[in-house]
Order: structure tokens, then sequence, then C-alpha cells
């Protein structure tokens, strides 16, 4: 995924409200920008830390940026919780995504569940049965704990409910799929932060049993794109 326009590099004074981040650019100016992401951004909202601005230009926005990326300990990370399913749709497309290829229609933000919506829906007739529709939640990551990029950096009974909706669809018989987009590329494995919510890291536990399937991929980044690169060994 390239980013539409070039990225504008500043400093991070604080981010705050959950949504809005002060930045100081190299011109001394200090701008707010949206920041994309409901998390605790545990480990990546360090004062003083360098970051990514891209443009935002909906005449409609209140705001003239959007945070993008930051430099953590030398490794980019992608925050902007709006960039996921894009990065994931445009690798199934692409063919990066080996487990998820060969079906003959994708869509974004079908309706399924209990009032939800399913990131990607995957379809092909001619699959096998339980293959003709697969359903692909996408979670953005960008917590590291040592060597492993864990999720989530916050509770968060959302999660576990998407899951929940997920055990249910391999229960009507089609297929389900967990991706964890991991957007840093300083991590050695994938596993659910059971310190921070442990129901949602004990509900992850009876999917993987139930027959969801668990992907985790992680990302380059770079001032100019964000693409999928390979997968990370996941540890329940």
């Amino acid at each position: 995924m390239k980013f539409e326009h070039t990225l504008q590099k500043g400093t991070l004074i604080k981010r705050y409200k959950r949504f809005l981040a002060d930045v100081e650019l190299p011109s001394g100016e200090v701008v707010v920008a949206h920041c994309a992401n409901s998390g605790s951004m545990l480990g990546c909202k360090a004062p003083g830390s360098t970051v990514w601005l891209s443009p935002n230009t909906n005449p409609k926005a209140k705001l003239n940026w959007r945070w993008e990326m930051l430099d953590v300990n030398g490794a980019l990370v992608g925050i902007n919780t709006s960039r996921p399913n894009a990065i994931v749709e445009e690798a199934i497309l692409n063919g990066d995504i080996a487990e998820l290829s060969g079906y003959r229609s994708l869509r974004r933000e079908v309706k399924y569940g209990t009032a939800s919506r399913i990131d990607i829906l995957l379809e092909d007739p001619q699959k096998t049965d339980a293959a003709q529709k697969c359903y692909v939640e996408v979670k953005n990551v960008t917590l590291r704990v040592e060597d492993e990029a864990q999720f989530p950096d916050s509770v968060t009974t959302r999660g576990a409910k998407h899951l929940r909706e997920l055990m249910d669809m391999v229960a009507e018989g089609h297929r389900a799929v967990m991706v964890y987009l991991v957007q840093r590329g300083d991590c050695e494995a994938f596993a659910p932060a059971a310190h921070i919510d442990k129901v949602y890291a004990e509900t992850l536990g009876e999917a993987a049993k139930a027959g969801v399937e668990l992907l985790c991929y992680t990302c380059d980044l770079s001032e100019e794109a964000i693409n999928v690169a390979g997968t990370l060994p996941i540890r329940l």
C-alpha cells in the first residue's frame, strides 16, 4: 500500500483524548493530528518520538493531518488503524497471503453476526462447501513485549465478540480466519496479551480449538509504503 501523499516528519509532543496528537514540525510549527487508533498505544506514544503525518485532503475533515507512523527504538511502527484492512486486501489480491488466495470475489465491510461487519468476505461458489465463504477479521498490532508482537494493547470486549462471531461462522460450515497484521518489523512471534486482557486471550484459544484459522503477518514499512512481508509464528 503506497501512501497517497508525501509524509511529513515531526516530533510527537503528546497524544491525548485518544484521537488527537500534538506534533511539532521541523519549522517549529505545532499542529494537531488525527490519531486513528482507539487502543492504548502502549509503547507507541512516548513524547519526543519521531513521527510521520499524512496530509488530510478530505475537505470535511476538521484536522489537516493524520498520524501514520512513528519510530520506536529504530523500528517504524504503523499506528493508523484505518490502514490494515486495505493493506490485507491488497496483499490478498496480489497473492501475498497464500492462505487466502484463489477466491473469485472479495468484499469489504459485509454485515454478519450480531450487528457486526466482517472486514473482508471472500467467496467462490466453485470451492468445496466449507470454503465457499471465508470470513476474514483483521486486527492491527503495534504492541511489542520482549520479542513478541502482542494483541490487544487494552481490554477489548469488542475483539472477543468478533472471535465468537467467527466461531459461529465455522459452526455454520464456513471458513473463518483471524489475521493479525503486525505493523512493525522487529518481532519474532505473535502471542495474545493475556496480561492485559485475559478474557480475550482465553477466547482466542477457544476460537482456535473451534476451527478459526489464525494468521499473523508482519509488514515492511517505509516513508513511501506499507506492505505485507512474512509470517510470524503464533504462540498461544
